[in-house]
């Protein structure tokens, strides 16, 4: 097991996944504070680096494409006391980062972890009921409804429709915008069957964003709705096996076949690594332990 304690937060991999807690220094954004523990499955992260600094350093998680829900609607867009995927590391705490980012990626070689973009998301998001009030209005969100309150910023044009409300079924996206300069920023829900939508001012399903403290709580709410909507390689995938002939639709047997054989030849592998002192016999018996659950 490797671990990394810091004023910043804690993180802890296990040889399965990453245990992220976020410390109670005052530089820990208030979105790393609500969202509050994250577990990061191994086969979600495509890769790990750490960035030496004068002052601090820095650990940083890559996700895979369409791994994470928060990752995808804030598209790197976070500040970064509010990235839960970046922890802050004092100098002397160099060698101990270092060793973290070698376990992680050691672990990534010998589970042979796909870095590519992922089919569906893998981990499990913001936690539901969640409500949060910033910009001109509050959002709710029970994992099924979504409701939206003004507040005495809002434009008069859109408080005047009062309070909306829909379920997750009628919409088709959700967007969230930082405000950056003297632009607002914005959390968009995109009912199915809408026209164009109007800007977030006057937009009744825009809450729109003054660049305040709590901004990023939004992308919380963002997260949580875009969990439970189709993933966006789902229609992808829904074309490509259209266009897969029957026959090979019809042929698992070959598949698993290959598997069987891939999983045999892995094994050949590590016992190699194993011989020639590469891997230790500690490391050798867990990465072969995971190589025969896969049979």
């Amino acid at each position: 097991m490797a671990e990394i304690i810091q004023k910043d937060g804690t993180w802890t991999f296990d040889g399965d996944a990453v245990r992220i807690v976020p410390g109670r220094d005052k530089g820990v954004g208030l979105l790393r504070q609500t969202l509050g523990e994250v577990v990061v499955p191994l086969r979600a992260l495509a890769g790990i680096s750490y960035e030496p600094g004068r002052k601090a350093g820095r650990l940083r998680l890559r996700l895979r494409e369409g791994a994470d829900a928060l990752t995808h609607v804030t598209g790197g867009r976070l500040p970064e006391a509010s990235d839960p995927y970046r922890l802050s590391v004092e100098p002397d705490r160099t060698g101990v980062a270092e060793y973290f980012v070698d376990a992680v990626r050691n672990a990534l070689l010998l589970e042979q972890v796909d870095p590519g973009p992922s089919e569906s998301y893998l981990l499990p998001g913001p936690t539901v009921p969640i409500a949060v009030g910033a910009g001109d209005g509050t959002v709710t969100f029970d994992g099924d409804r979504v409701a939206l309150e003004w507040n005495w910023t809002t434009e008069e044009a859109k408080r005047s429709g009062g309070p909306r409300e829909f379920r997750v079924t009628d919409l088709r996206t959700v967007e969230w915008a930082p405000a950056k300069g003297l632009e607002n920023g914005w959390l968009r829900f995109g009912l199915a069957g809408a026209s164009q939508p109007a800007a977030p001012k006057y937009d009744p399903y825009t809450v729109e964003l003054f660049g305040f403290k709590k901004d990023p709580l939004m992308a919380l709410v963002a997260a949580a709705v875009a969990l439970r909507l189709p993933h966006p390689a789902g229609p992808a995938q829904d074309r490509a096996a259209e266009d897969v002939p029957a026959k090979e639709l019809a042929a698992p047997a070959a598949t698993v076949a290959e598997d069987h054989d891939a999983l045999l030849r892995r094994l050949r592998e590590l016992g190699e690594l194993h011989q020639t002192g590469v891997l230790t016999a500690d490391e050798f018996t867990a990465a072969k332990q995971a190589v025969l659950r896969r049979f």
